[in-house]
């Protein structure tokens, strides 16, 4: 078949490769257009677009896929199908229909859990067991297509989203590889999702990556596991933000306030709402990362200190 691919971050990259190396012939790649990044705000190309430039293979960047010019460079395609991974725009029902068998987008959950753009930091945070990924319809409502099929993946307790978004795109991108090729062959049908087990998972800003102290160890753990490496586990210390790396839960024998540092021979530990948890690495404001033991014979806590103070500045 014919493809559009629509993608942009760099788990998509890993979809494309695999749809390069296919019976299927990609002639396009939609991804957005490029955008300032890193300390330089240099314009840079998507790592999409990046690849698609060394498969020397036309890149299409609209501002909206909405725009007229867009839609009209999708009718002169004319592609079979257009299969998407994380492009990170909505397609509007004017698209919808041009590809002959429509858009099919890879999802990193298993439907209809965690529809939106953070499924796999949502199922981290959730404390689940087992998520996967799933390939559907595109249609109009946000991820509530009839699925074509799905990959599972168990969820390691030191998982981060990072570590288990890395083992999705490549089980994804066989998955997606799978359904394109049933489609083509007319072997594949998709099924509506069950109307129960419905979950959102909204994206993750800045501020809602920020620790609550109050909560059990536990759950300080699968909150920081499930934000890192994007956008970051963080707290304050003294007025200024000190990013952090996963954290280990310890027992709830410790009595430790929320948000009280004590370093000893065991590690930098912080009490939570439940037990506590040891620092393993933190990044202070405009340093590196570094052994939280380190950061802590520099800051040298005074007793009773604690982490998550008003930022103000």
């Amino acid at each position: 078949m014919r493809l559009l691919f629509a993608g942009t971050p760099a788990p998509a990259v890993v979809s494309l490769e695999a749809l390069l190396g296919s019976r299927h012939e990609v002639v396009a790649v939609l991804t957005r257009p490029d955008a300032p990044s890193g300390r330089g705000r240099r314009t840079s190309r998507s790592p999409v677009a990046e690849r698609a430039d060394a498969a020397g293979v036309p890149v299409l960047q609209p501002r909206s896929p909405r725009e007229p010019e867009f839609l009209d460079a999708l009718r002169d395609l004319a592609v079979d199908c257009a299969p998407v991974v994380a492009y990170g725009a909505l397609v509007p029902p004017a698209a919808l229909d041009l590809p002959r068998h429509g858009w099919v987008n890879l999802h990193f959950s298993l439907l209809p859990a965690w529809r939106g753009a953070a499924p796999v930091q949502h199922a981290v945070m959730a404390g689940d067991e087992v998520t996967g990924a799933a390939t559907f319809q595109l249609e109009a409502g946000l991820d509530t297509g009839p699925v074509f099929g799905v990959v599972t993946e168990p969820i390691g307790p030191r998982d981060t989203a990072g570590d288990l978004l890395q083992r999705l795109a490549v089980s994804g991108a066989g998955l997606l590889v799978a359904t394109l090729d049933g489609i083509a062959d007319g072997t594949l049908r998709a099924e509506p999702q069950p109307a129960e087990g419905i979950s959102l998972a909204p994206r993750i800003e800045t501020a809602d990556a920020q620790v609550d102290w109050t909560l059990p160890a536990h759950v300080v753990d699968r909150r920081v596991r499930g934000v890192t490496p994007a956008p970051g586990a963080w707290t304050t210390w003294r007025g200024t933000r000190l990013r952090l790396a996963p954290v280990e839960p310890l027992g709830s024998s410790l009595a430790l306030q929320p948000g009280e540092v004590s370093p000893g021979p065991t590690g930098v530990l912080v009490g939570t709402g439940r037990g506590a948890v040891r620092l393993t690495e933190v990044q202070p404001a405009g340093k590196k990362m570094l052994p939280a033991a380190d950061w802590a014979r520099g800051a040298r806590p005074a007793p009773g200190e604690r982490l998550g103070e008003q930022v103000t500045a």
